[in-house]
């Protein structure tokens, strides 16, 4: 395998999803977050993928199946949403800058083949004294604004590392709307408290009259 694979175990019925993606990172806020979000709407995996870019090792099950590490793609509907949530259990290294780009860009050519409007990415921002607040970054002023009141703040002057933050960067570049939330952690172990705050941000954000994931896509010049 030279370069990312997709496995397509069946295909969903979606429309407008709105992509979400928790990966691991500091303190795994966004994978811990994107499970809580799995397991509300009943989401199922619907695509996995694959890439040379993953560490070289596999994780082995309580009952010694083993399997090499991947990214999960999974469906939901509810009454105010189709999801499409994405979450796996590592990333490329950090110094491998033309693979984060290379399987950031497939991820997005693979979701916008089911009308993704909007994108939100979630992940962890270090802190001295973290006490379970959210930051958020977005696509526009506007957007980060919008929702700058509903008990997250605006985070600026800094960067977001990793697929979390250069998925949103691209997803702008292509047009389309977006945020990241960040939960304030110190970054020793898993921060379920923190994951929790930004799953809750999330939900909160999503109300059928919050946000508009029906505008038309219109690529950066």
């Amino acid at each position: 395998m030279d370069k990312p694979c997709f496995r397509q175990i069946y295909e969903p019925k979606l429309e407008n999803p709105v992509f979400v993606e928790g990966l691991t990172g500091l303190g795994n806020v966004g994978m811990v977050a994107a499970r809580h979000l799995i397991e509300t709407t009943n989401a199922k995996v619907f695509a996995e993928l694959y890439a040379p870019y993953f560490p070289d090792y596999v994780a082995v099950k309580k009952d010694g199946i083993c399997t090499p590490p991947t990214y999960k793609f999974y469906a939901a509907k509810t009454d105010k949403h189709n999801y499409i949530i994405l979450t796996g259990d590592s990333q490329p290294s950090l110094e491998d800058t033309l693979a984060h780009y290379d399987l950031c860009d497939e991820i997005l050519n693979f979701v916008q083949k089911y009308g993704t409007p909007f994108v939100v990415t979630m992940g962890g921002v270090a802190a001295t004294k973290a006490g379970n607040e959210v930051f958020i970054a977005a696509t526009s002023e506007e957007l980060a604004q919008k929702h700058a009141n509903k008990g997250v703040e605006i985070y600026g002057e800094g960067r977001i590392i990793g697929a979390t933050g250069l998925l949103l960067g691209l997803a702008k570049k292509r047009g389309w709307q977006g945020i990241c939330l960040l939960g304030a952690t110190s970054g020793f172990g898993t921060e379920r408290g923190v994951a929790l705050s930004v799953y809750k941000a999330l939900k909160q954000i999503l109300e059928p009259d919050s946000v508009d994931i029906k505008q038309k896509a219109v690529p950066e010049k």
